[in-house]
């Protein structure tokens, strides 16, 4: 391995220029480093010049991290190796070693619930979310701290163990200063603070508890059903009646605890679900066909991460950090970089219940974030739209954030009571104070184009004429005809370069550009399809609303207008004063006069059927 520094004038690009152009054409790694000499980045490059040059290049490709990266590159260093694996290695340990910034980093800022048995003189189970490597053994961690207690309740109600804070030594033991307490008498503990129980008993409740903690309940159960036997043969039926509610515990317990399939035993399970700037590599252990372990590891995306190098990074961190040696399988998306893994055998599951598994991982992982976006949310609600606003940027291409999004959506009933609606979304949020209804007035029949053309004319002719804020994105809620008659008008009004505009095709994940017949697919698992589903739905709801008030309104007109003699006027005086078309037709003949005059009164009455009383 040849190590070369190369030193850079800070005040001068042309001299770092000069140097990458010296580069050699051969694998290694590079290290740029900032005005401060802190090393901001670590990468690895099959051919060392054509890959450290090109972060150079003005290229519209470049990210804005990216190009805030290399506005700090004040000098560099490289290390040339001798394959591309020697490089990725090199890389992976400089990283963890040096923890650049613009690197994909871990962000596991969450203390999880973890269970452990201490290495003590009869051992306590107990709650934790420190882990200290002092020969105690932990099992976990939990997802929740609702999972940690109910394993923790069942293990304290079904296997006698102790849960005080005494020195158990046999030193202190042989004193005889300790005293049974509550426990031991109400027959949660069988006190060996006083001798009554050796450490070999004791031990072996141990060993049934730390089966259970592992998943595996049988020893438990086969204890709980020999001991309620004996009490039973010794005529001891109120202790042989408490074995017999642990043992409806345990079946409870095992009702609460996921199962995952009676084929499948001992497998660990690793997802990845990247979130633009952000990634969640979730890890589940299963033992005994039972999820026994939920953790989800939040790392930052680097400026050339990729999704393999994420996956490798969690993997690692859960294997140092948290779950030690791993099954003999372990299942994944796609293959992580084994030669940073040499140890781990690696499976990708495409059908079947272990796919299964792998999707219950990837959901653990989207609950995971979340969770982490709502407290973001509570905590820091700038900082958590501002981040939802450069997603939507970069996920729907656009130049600038969407802060202020128009979504439109036609209704009608065939060809009947043409409406249209146009709901506002700012910084993600419905403006419901700026949504608009639209009666369709120059078209004719169940013609959706034409309408839209109307409605999309009308809305931004009005804005252009009162000098109006033009949104930064409109949606129409349709596919490429719906989206071909609003960009159509664009054009017409000269907005169309001012303005980005999208359709929403019948699967929602596809969107449509003007001029592209083929769609583009939003990430399913993404923030701005969520985004996006909700304004749809939004444009749904209050288009439907308005259409079955209009379409309510003309039938009880038109069944007034169908009597002769009574005009619009008349029967708006009748809908003000009686309400409804049930109510008119309740009114008496007088009541009626009161409103219209004594002769239309009569036409109403006879329309109805009634006599003139």
């Amino acid at each position: 391995m040849v190590y070369l520094r190369i030193m850079s004038d800070k005040k001068s690009e042309i001299s770092l220029k000069e140097q990458v152009a010296n580069l050699p054409l051969l694998p290694g790694c590079y290290l740029f480093s900032n005005a401060r000499g802190e090393v901001i980045y670590v990468g690895k490059a099959k051919n060392l010049r054509r890959r450290v040059s090109s972060y150079f290049l003005q290229s519209r490709d470049h990210t804005p991290k990216v190009r805030a990266m290399v506005r700090h590159i004040a000098s560099l260093r490289h290390i040339v190796v001798d394959s591309e694996t020697d490089a990725l290695l090199l890389e992976n340990s400089l990283i963890k070693t040096l923890q650049p910034r613009y690197n994909i980093l871990l962000k596991d800022d969450k203390t999880y619930p973890w269970i452990v048995l201490r290495n003590e003189p009869f051992p306590r189970v107990m709650s934790t979310r420190q882990v200290v490597r002092d020969g105690s053994q932990y099992f976990g961690p939990y997802g929740s701290v609702a999972a940690q207690h109910s394993v923790l309740e069942f293990l304290r109600e079904a296997v006698p163990l102790r849960t005080c804070k005494l020195n158990l030594s046999p030193e202190m033991i042989a004193r005889g200063r300790y005293s049974p307490c509550l426990q031991y008498h109400i027959g949660n503990c069988k006190a060996p603070c006083i001798g009554a129980q050796s450490p070999e008993e004791y031990g072996g409740l141990v060993s049934i508890a730390v089966s259970v903690l592992k998943g595996d309940v049988r020893p438990v159960r086969k204890y709980l059903e020999e001991e309620m036997a004996r009490a039973a043969e010794q005529l001891r039926f109120e202790t042989a009646q408490r074995f017999k509610a642990r043992l409806e515990a345990l079946e409870k317990y095992c009702g609460r605890s996921v199962i995952v399939s009676a084929n499948i035993a001992d497998m660990d399970v690793f997802s990845l679900l990247e979130d633009g700037d952000e990634a969640y590599c979730n890890f589940l252990r299963v033992r005994n066909g039972s999820v026994v372990a939920v953790h989800t590891v939040r790392l930052t995306a680097g400026v050339d991460a990729d999704g393999r190098s994420m996956l490798t990074l969690g993997i690692q961190h859960v294997v140092e950090n948290i779950a030690g040696e791993l099954s003999e399988e372990v299942l994944v998306p796609f293959l992580p970089h084994t030669e940073l893994l040499p140890n781990v055998r690696f499976k990708v599951p495409k059908r079947g219940e272990k796919h299964e598994l792998l999707e219950f991982s990837q959901r653990s992982a989207l609950a995971f974030r979340a969770e982490q976006l709502k407290n973001l949310e509570i905590k820091n609600p700038e900082r958590h739209t501002e981040r939802l606003m450069e997603s939507m940027r970069r996920e729907l291409r656009l130049d600038k954030a969407p802060r202020h999004i128009e979504c439109f959506d036609n209704s009608n009933l065939q060809g009947t009571s043409p409406v249209a609606s146009c709901v506002v979304f700012r910084d993600g949020r419905p403006s419901r104070s700026e949504y608009r209804h639209f009666n369709v007035k120059t078209v004719v029949g169940a013609d959706d184009f034409a309408s839209m053309r109307e409605i999309v004319g009308r809305r931004y002719r009005r804005m252009l004429d009162e000098g109006a804020e033009l949104p930064d994105l409109i949606v129409v809620d349709g596919g490429k005809g719906q989206l071909s008659s609003a960009y159509s008008v664009l054009c017409e009004l000269g907005i169309e370069k001012r303005v980005p505009i999208v359709g929403l095709a019948k699967r929602l994940e596809e969107v449509y550009y003007p001029g592209d017949p083929m769609p583009y697919y939003l990430s399913r698992t993404g923030e701005p399809l969520k985004v996006i589903c909700h304004i749809r739905d939004e444009a749904h709801r209050f288009g439907i609303t308005f259409h079955r008030q209009k379409r309510s309104n003309a039938f009880l007109h038109s069944e007034l207008e169908s009597i002769g003699g009574i005009g619009e006027k008349s029967i708006s005086a009748l809908m003000k004063r009686f309400r409804t078309v049930k109510a008119v037709k309740a009114a008496g003949i007088d009541e009626l006069a009161e409103v219209v005059g004594r002769a239309k009164a009569a036409k109403l009455v006879a329309a109805f059927g009634r006599s003139e009383q």
